[in-house]
């Protein structure tokens, strides 16, 4: 029989049914970090629930553009992740969990550990034993911090996940914590739990303070021409990283848990996007314009004179690798700080 013939006779097969929209849980969602990686979800397909608490300023201004931008996409509860009896509900039929809530500065953890302590380690703990007990297999991916390396007073290079922990600050101590048990809840209760390291992380919906976000606060203080304050001597580096980048990793990490359970992966803009203070102060004054006004003041406790995390493990292991240069970010960052403020 002609084949062609006997291919003509078969019957075509039914279109593969679309895959259901999967659901996920971030924590801190409308914050920076919880808004891009919303963004790059929803885009993707998901479904995002929004859980956070609306301390932070900014974030309800986040929050609204989103809910007017994916009004079906998006579901808000406003919930602390402190409170641990209403955390399970939250966690239920989700497909993964993305944990971005937590108190984000050094300086405020000098100031109050209790309160850094309760957010980050307490409510870090909440939301592990909330899976755990509930939706024991999702992926649960968590933002953890370069400080969990300490101060890092010489330039080694590179930082690779090799590098002994040194927790300094509360700060460094509670997401330290944090760190370790989302890590040893993969070991100990097999769970699908995955550690994120980051770097300086800046982008769009980024309204950054003195304390966190300093990228951000450079450019809206230069924007406004409000004088800046530079602790130390303004050289130190670090590697920045663009949110849309750190966003698609967050998806790569999920749909890979089977390689990335159990894993802790140093994140960052890599040796290629590595800047000083100083640097990024002139380049932002040569793009808006402005003559950027500042002064010195003194080092800050656990302020680390250089990090620039090596990425190779997530290349290795993920193929991924930051694709926004810090020029191409800086330049949108600008363009969307210029249009809110």
């Amino acid at each position: 029989m002609d084949p062609s013939a006997r291919n003509s006779k078969t019957k075509s097969r039914p279109p593969m049914p679309a895959e259901p929209d999967r659901r996920i849980l971030i924590t801190g969602g409308a914050g920076f970090l919880g808004v891009n990686a919303a963004i790059h979800l929803v885009k993707e397909g998901w479904n995002a629930t929004v859980l956070d608490n609306l301390s932070r300023p900014g974030t309800e201004r986040n929050l609204k553009w989103l809910l007017t931008r994916y009004p079906n996409r998006i579901t808000f509860v406003k919930e602390d992740v402190r409170n641990a009896a209403a955390l399970p509900e939250h966690v239920r039929d989700q497909d993964a969990i993305l944990h971005l809530a937590g108190q984000v500065a050094v300086t405020t953890s000098l100031a109050d550990p209790n309160t850094d302590f309760d957010v980050n380690a307490r409510g870090t703990l909440n939301m592990l034993e909330a899976v755990r007990l509930h939706n024991h297999d999702a992926p649960l991916v968590f933002a953890s911090t370069n400080k969990v390396y300490g101060k890092l007073d010489h330039n080694n290079g590179p930082c690779g996940e090799s590098q002994p922990i040194d927790f300094h600050s509360p700060y460094g101590c509670s997401k330290g914590a944090a760190d370790q048990y989302v890590r040893d809840y993969a070991r100990c209760f097999q769970m699908n739990t995955v550690v994120l390291r980051q770097s300086c992380i800046y982008g769009s919906h980024q309204y950054g303070t003195e304390d966190q976000g300093w990228v951000a606060h450079f450019v809206h203080s230069i924007l406004k021409d409000r004088p800046l304050t530079i602790y130390g001597d303004g050289t130190q580096v670090r590697d920045l990283l663009d949110a849309r980048d750190l966003s698609a990793l967050y998806a790569t990490v999920i749909d890979k848990i089977g390689i990335t359970r159990g894993e802790i992966y140093n994140v960052g803009g890599g040796p290629e996007n590595q800047r000083n203070l100083l640097e990024v102060i002139d380049q932002i004054g040569e793009l808006t314009g402005k003559k950027p006004q500042f002064t010195f003041a003194g080092w800050r406790e656990g302020d680390q004179k250089f990090y620039v995390s090596d990425v190779t493990k997530a290349k290795r292991d993920l193929g991924w690798e930051p694709r926004f240069a810090f020029d191409r970010g800086l330049r949108d960052l600008i363009s969307w700080a210029e249009s809110v403020n």
